[in-house]
Parts: C-alpha cells; structure tokens; sequence
C-alpha cells in the first residue's frame, strides 16, 4: 500500500509561481507512471502532467510551457513547478501514482490563483 501527500498549496497572484510536492510512503520506483491532476469547483478532475519511470513527460495543452513535472525516486518525492499561473489554474491539486493493477490517490493540495 502507498499513501501519497501533497504540499506546497497556497494563494498567489496571478503571474506567480507555485511549487508543489507529493511525498510517497513507499518507493515510487517501481510505479508505472505518477501524475499530478486538479479538480476546479464545479468540473470533473482533469489530468495536467504525468512522468514514467524512465522520467518522460507529459502536459496537458493548457499547462504546456508553464509547468514543469519532476520526481526524486530516491527521495520518493515527485514536484510540479509551476510558473506563470492564472487564475483558471485554481484547483484542488492531486498526486496520482499507478501501479497496475492499483491506483494511488492523495488527499490533494489547494492552490488558488488571484487575478
């Protein structure tokens, strides 16, 4: 069993920047995949980046350029930077780890940009 936890949320302006972390409890090595999704209030929860075991990436357009994905699988750590924030990016953010058959949820983060 791994239980996630994210931190790091917090209220910025817009045109700020944002780190924000996901401890892992146990290793994330052998994870498939871990990926960072949001949920606004009032919308369905929608993936923003991902990175595999072999540390390639992926970005939702709408983050693409504004937000870095990195892990530390020897800290078990996985961060998402991110730059340039708008107040559309203001969401509960959660860590998401796969490990086929299972998936891994944290509790989330809330991060709030304002305008």
């Amino acid at each position: 069993q791994v239980q996630l936890v994210e931190s790091g949320g917090g209220l910025v302006q817009a045109g700020g920047s944002l780190r924000i972390s996901c401890a892992a409890s146990g290793s994330i090595f052998s994870m498939n995949a871990m990926n960072w999704y949001r949920q606004a209030p009032g919308k369905q929860r929608e993936f923003v980046a991902g990175i595999s075991t072999a540390g390639r990436t992926n970005y939702a357009d709408s983050v693409k350029g504004r937000f870095t994905i990195s892990r530390d699988n020897a800290k078990n750590t996985m961060d998402l930077q991110m730059n340039s924030l708008k107040p559309e990016d203001t969401a509960v953010y959660y860590c998401n780890a796969l490990k086929l058959p299972n998936n891994y949820w944290g509790q989330g983060t809330q991060v709030t940009v304002s305008s």
